[in-house]
């Protein structure tokens, strides 16, 4: 099957630091995926550079949505990589505090409406449509992600999970093919994390989408996982199903350290 995403050496230098070393990163189509690595390994790094956020020192960011051509991501901003179908969520959290649930969910729907400047100044029957349309999906998508009861709530005054889920909604706004979650469950309880987990399968089974995420919860990345990639250091050390992965000794020892090294 061809890759949706397929990242190709992709590397980062930050002056004499090299965060990201030739990865080589690839999603399928309907596949949950998961980056992994110890703190500093570079994977936010990879999100930065695959969005836009960074312009990568080397490598090739490629897409191939659904029934689309394949494109190519390299030297795009974050607004147009959104418009092309990539959506992602920050380890901290980034809500708009001082607007309600609804509000920070029809930000996310700007990147997909074709009203400009002179028709929200004059309003003509066309762009009402528009901001009717607007409303009415972004509170079908906070039916779907369970927080249609805090509609009106302001966004700051969410527990902390129904704030990640909303980042979640947001990013949902703006109709991607391809998902990304950093840290999704960092800061959560273990009831929390269960229907996060339940969350990102539903959202894969039912919204036709394709998800890589970031986590450090292991229990989430082997119970989720299709595919898991890790890195260390920047670098790309191992690659597989999650079988796969907990048995490889580059695994362990990225992670667990090396007992055989004992002086």
């Amino acid at each position: 099957m061809e890759p949706i995403l397929n990242v190709t050496n992709l590397t980062m230098n930050f002056g004499g630091l090299k965060a990201l070393d030739s990865v080589n990163i690839s999603v399928e189509k309907g596949q949950i995926a998961a980056l992994i690595g110890p703190n500093g390994a570079g994977k936010t790094t990879f999100f930065n550079c695959i969005t836009g956020i960074y312009p990568p020192s080397e490598g090739l960011v490629e897409i191939t949505p659904p029934g689309r051509p394949t494109q190519k991501l390299n030297g795009l901003k974050t607004n147009y990589v959104t418009e092309r179908g990539l959506a992602r969520t920050f380890q901290n959290i980034r809500l708009f505090e001082g607007m309600t649930v609804l509000e920070n969910v029809m930000i996310g729907r700007h990147c997909r409406l074709k009203s400009g400047i002179l028709k929200a100044m004059i309003r003509p029957s066309s762009q009402r449509e528009e901001e009717k349309k607007a409303i009415n999906d972004s509170y079908e998508i906070l039916e779907k992600i369970g927080l249609d009861q805090y509609v009106n709530e302001m966004a700051v005054n969410l527990p902390y999970g129904a704030q990640r889920r909303l980042e979640i909604a947001r990013a949902l706004a703006t109709n991607p093919f391809l998902l990304l979650l950093d840290e999704p469950a960092a800061g959560m309880n273990p009831q929390e994390t269960k229907e996060l987990d339940e969350l990102i399968v539903w959202l894969r089974d039912n919204e036709d989408l394709s998800i890589l995420l970031i986590e450090h919860d292991m229990k989430l990345v082997m119970s989720l996982s299709d595919n898991i990639h890790v890195v260390d250091y920047g670098k790309k050390i191992a690659e597989g199903t999650p079988e796969e992965v907990k048995s490889n000794p580059e695994v362990v020892k990225a992670y667990l350290g090396d007992d055989s090294e004992d002086a």
